[in-house]
């Protein structure tokens, strides 16, 4: 299918919601002033027409810096926009049982129930603005037989699902980083999607990954929202300036005390071509003995690598839903949400995300790092 085809079904959603959102807030409750009906009209309109900046590289003849308040509303509105929908859903249906056969009661009710809806959505929204600025540590513990004397009590941190670039800057990944580095850990694992954007554009978005401290290392495979930059391999070779290891379709080998590990790691499960995800790349030509730690954005890939001698799989993705209430939505496509789970007999570790997609805004996922302690057991 041409691609103006999958834009045309966010086009239609966002273009419904809006008709929605204009006869349940502005026509529905019947308010007297013309100006204001026109002014509240003509602001959901503006406002959903940022919103599509930040599907892109942003206005381009802006610099990314300049460009990124205009992108910050536009995203933000559309989670407002999730709450005022689902306010406008609940004041339908009460207007309906209490305004039934009352004209003017159910005026009043919707007037009344318009303006409610008005405040809980831009209260929630806030709210949600503040969570998503705030990630912070998710201490852990993953126990494992087959973990190497020698790595017992070794902390790993994984950082998902950054999403730098039109909305998030620099500064939110020096924030992830500061927090990362004040946990401590032996060792880091990033699982994808720390950008949106290419990589000409928001190289310097990344650039506080450089401070990142592991005596082991950092490690990282690419996630969905890489495969969508077009500037795949543009990506990884500046990750390799910030001195992250790319193991994506790859593996490689850390030592201490004499005793060594596996980590290995995919491409994301929508890559193509030579970007597709290669199961046995990720753990070729290690030890059946040898315990192994596979990096791969989405839980799912778990069924990939069953059977394959993983030890522990750590992904991202999800975002744990996000926005209250997607979680729900989120086990439609993946096996997990969060937290730890065995799938396929795999384990796996998912991170809710440091950062967020679109708009700035979580609510009831709060973005997190989590820290795991590896322990024997």
């Amino acid at each position: 299918m041409p691609n103006w085809f999958f834009l045309l079904v966010p086009v239609a959603v966002l273009l419904g919601a809006l008709g929605l959102l204009t006869h349940r807030l502005i026509h529905a409750p019947r308010w007297r002033s013309r100006r204001a009906r026109l002014a509240a009209l003509v602001g959901m309109v503006v406002l959903t027409g940022l919103s599509f900046l930040q599907f892109g590289a942003g206005p381009t003849f802006l610099s990314p810096a300049q460009a990124r308040p205009l992108v910050w509303i536009g995203a933000t509105w559309l989670a407002t926009a999730l709450y005022l929908l689902l306010g406008a859903l609940v004041m339908a249906v009460l207007s309906l049982v209490l305004g039934w056969g009352n004209r003017e009661r159910k005026t009043r009710v919707n007037r009344i129930g318009a303006a409610l809806v008005v405040v809980a959505a831009l209260a929630t929204t806030a709210y949600g603005v503040v969570k998503a600025a705030d990630p912070t540590v998710t201490p852990m513990t993953f126990r494992s037989p087959a973990l190497p004397a020698a790595f017992d009590g070794t902390k790993v941190a994984l950082i998902t699902d950054i999403h730098a670039g039109a909305v998030r800057s620099a500064a939110t990944v020096q924030r992830i980083v500061d927090r990362t580095n004040a946990a401590e850990p032996d060792l880091v694992l990033i699982a994808g999607d720390l950008i949106d954007g290419p990589v000409d554009r928001y190289a310097a978005e990344l650039a506080p990954l450089r401070g990142l401290r592991a005596s082991l290392g950092v490690y990282a495979v690419t996630g969905n929202h890489e495969m969508y930059s077009g500037t795949i391999s543009g990506w990884e070779d500046d990750w390799k300036t910030l001195g992250i290891q790319v193991v994506s379709n790859a593996v490689t080998t850390v030592t201490s005390g004499g005793d060594s590990m596996a980590i290995g790691g995919v491409h994301d499960w929508s890559g193509t071509g030579e970007f597709a995800p290669d199961y046995d790349a990720a753990v070729e030509g290690v030890a059946a003995s040898t315990f192994q730690i596979v990096l791969a954005h989405q839980p799912r890939a778990a069924s990939r690598l069953a059977g394959r001698g993983v030890d522990l799989q750590v992904s991202g993705h999800t975002h744990g839903g996000q926005l209250w209430p997607f979680r729900a939505l989120v086990l439609l496509q993946q096996p997990m949400v969060d937290g730890q789970a065995v799938i396929d007999g795999v384990p796996v570790i998912t991170s809710r995300g440091a950062g967020a997609w679109g708009p700035s805004v979580r609510v009831g996922a709060d973005p997190e790092i989590p820290v795991l302690t590896m322990t024997r057991g």
